[in-house]
This record gives C-alpha cells, structure tokens and sequence, in this order.
C-alpha cells in the first residue's frame, strides 16, 4: 500500500469514569516530525504515545493531541490544611486588634480562602493509565492510518496515469526522431543543388554530414533511460511502502533526461512534445510531495 503523508484520526474511550481522546492530524514534510501535546500529569508517557504512534507513519509533520479525564469517586479527594486555617485566623485576630473592628469570618468564609481546602489526587498506577491510554493512541492511529493510505491509493492511481501519458509522449519522440533525419537530408540535398546546380552531388559527402547530424540529435540514450524510469516509478507505486523519497529522487533524473532530449532536437513538434513530457514529469513531482 501506498500512504499519503496527510491524514487525521481520532478515537474516544470511556470506562467507567475515566475518558482519554486522542487526535492525530498530519501534513506534509520532509523527515518525520512530531509535536504531542498532553496533560503534564502524564509527562511521563510522552515517550510511549511517540514510540506507538510511529507504527502508523514514517514521514510527515504530525500533531497529536492527548486529554485524560478521571471523575471516578476515589480519583479525587478534599484536603483540609489546618494550620493554613489557622494562620489566616490569627491574621484576622490581629487586624481585628490592630483597627478595632468586628472580626465576622464564618466558617463558609474561612473555607473558601486559598489553600485552606485544596484537591488531592491519589497516586496514580502509571502503567494502568497507559494501558487504558494506549487504545486511545491505537484506535486514532489506525483511524489515522487508514485515512492516509486510502488518500495515498488514490495519489498512486493519479501517478500511474500521469506515467502512462509521459509513455505515450516518448512514443511519439522516438516515432518521429528518424523522421528528422531524413528531412535534415532532404534540405540539405537542395540547398547543394541550389547552391551549386552545375556541380553534382558528393554522395559520399552529404552521407556524412547527414550521419554528424543524426549523431548529434540521436536521443535513443535518453529514451531507453526514461523507459527504465518509468518502469521504476510504475514498480515502486506497486510495491508500496515508503516510497517518496525514491521516487522523488527518480523524478528527478526523468526531468534531466528530458532536458538532454529537448536540447538535442531540432524540431519545432518535437519541442513541443517534450515540453509536454516536462510540464507531465512537474505534475508527477508535485503529487509525490504527498506520498510518505
């Protein structure tokens, strides 16, 4: 399978009163870049959420998001700090002291005053929280997963397509190479008997001239190369796995075989054509981009 390096996948759990959502988005990049971002209470399972999340992607620059939730009834517990309370009361008892006025602090009052009454969270099984935190990672990874290599299938489709078009465009370089060769003869036949009518023509000399110029703009070379390219981005998308960086690196020398064809020929129709073929190979390039 082929996989594209944009995707997104999110997953939901719940048991009893804990809940974990995990969301997975990615796009473009050159190397396997990852930012997680997760509640400091599990700082410690950074490293965990990025070794796993690495089985569903090899490149891309990709976001993972982590919310824990814990509401079950022994998750929590009410911490009352005495001596906290005490010092906020012997502070009252001296401002009631010190201005005279009527010390009115209530129970409820002296509650609600920081710290008096604070949270405390038990301590947690760190193994027990990545268990039930890993199916999370799993289930949007695979969601993840599922959403690049079906975007990557279609990329693969596109590609074979855009490969079997540039084909078809070498077919007609190398149909009508020869076809220049003899039409080079042929004016260069008339412009000698043009030139000098009286005088006959040097057979032997006009052949090789004509055999310089078809050195010269022979892109038979060129062509078996592209041929094997062509093969090699076809075999490539077939195997699947990882294959952008191979392929980009194929793309590359298909754009500089093309570049030799086009300064080689010295024909305005076959100009054209491997115009075409360099406007096919930038299409091809730009969708490899996507591939992981």
């Amino acid at each position: 399978m082929v996989r594209s390096m944009t995707g997104f996948g999110r997953c939901e759990i719940t048991e009893g009163g804990r809940k974990a959502v995990v969301e997975i988005k990615s796009v473009n990049h050159r190397f396997l870049e990852m930012a997680v971002r997760m509640p400091k209470k599990l700082g410690s399972l950074e490293n965990r959420v990025r070794e796993e999340i690495k089985a569903y992607a090899s490149r891309g620059k990709i976001d993972v998001s982590v919310s824990y939730e814990n509401n079950e009834a022994a998750a929590v517990r009410l911490q009352y700090n005495r001596s906290v309370a005490q010092n906020y009361l012997d502070i009252f008892a001296q401002m009631q002291s010190d201005f005279g006025m009527e010390n009115s602090v209530g129970l409820l009052d002296l509650a609600s005053l920081p710290d008096v009454i604070t949270e405390q969270e038990p301590e947690t099984d760190e193994e027990e929280v990545w268990a039930f935190l890993k199916k999370a990672v799993d289930g949007a990874g695979e969601q993840f997963a599922k959403v690049r290599t079906t975007e990557g299938e279609n990329l693969k489709k596109d590609l074979l397509g855009k490969t079997s078009e540039l084909s078809a465009l070498l077919d007609t370089v190398e149909k009508k190479s020869p076809e220049i060769v003899d039409s080079y003869a042929k004016k260069l036949r008339e412009r000698v008997k043009s030139v000098a009518s009286e005088v006959p023509v040097d057979e032997n000399r006009l052949a090789q001239e004509v055999v310089l110029y078809a050195d010269k703009i022979c892109v038979d070379e060129e062509i078996v190369r592209l041929r094997s390219h062509f093969s090699q981005v076809q075999q490539t998308l077939e195997a699947g796995g990882s294959v952008g960086r191979k392929l980009d690196f194929i793309v590359q020398e298909m754009n500089l075989e093309t570049n030799t064809i086009l300064s080689k020929i010295d024909d305005i129709s076959l100009s054209q054509t491997a115009i075409e073929m360099k406007t096919g190979i930038e299409k091809i390039r730009e969708q490899i981009q996507n591939l992981e």
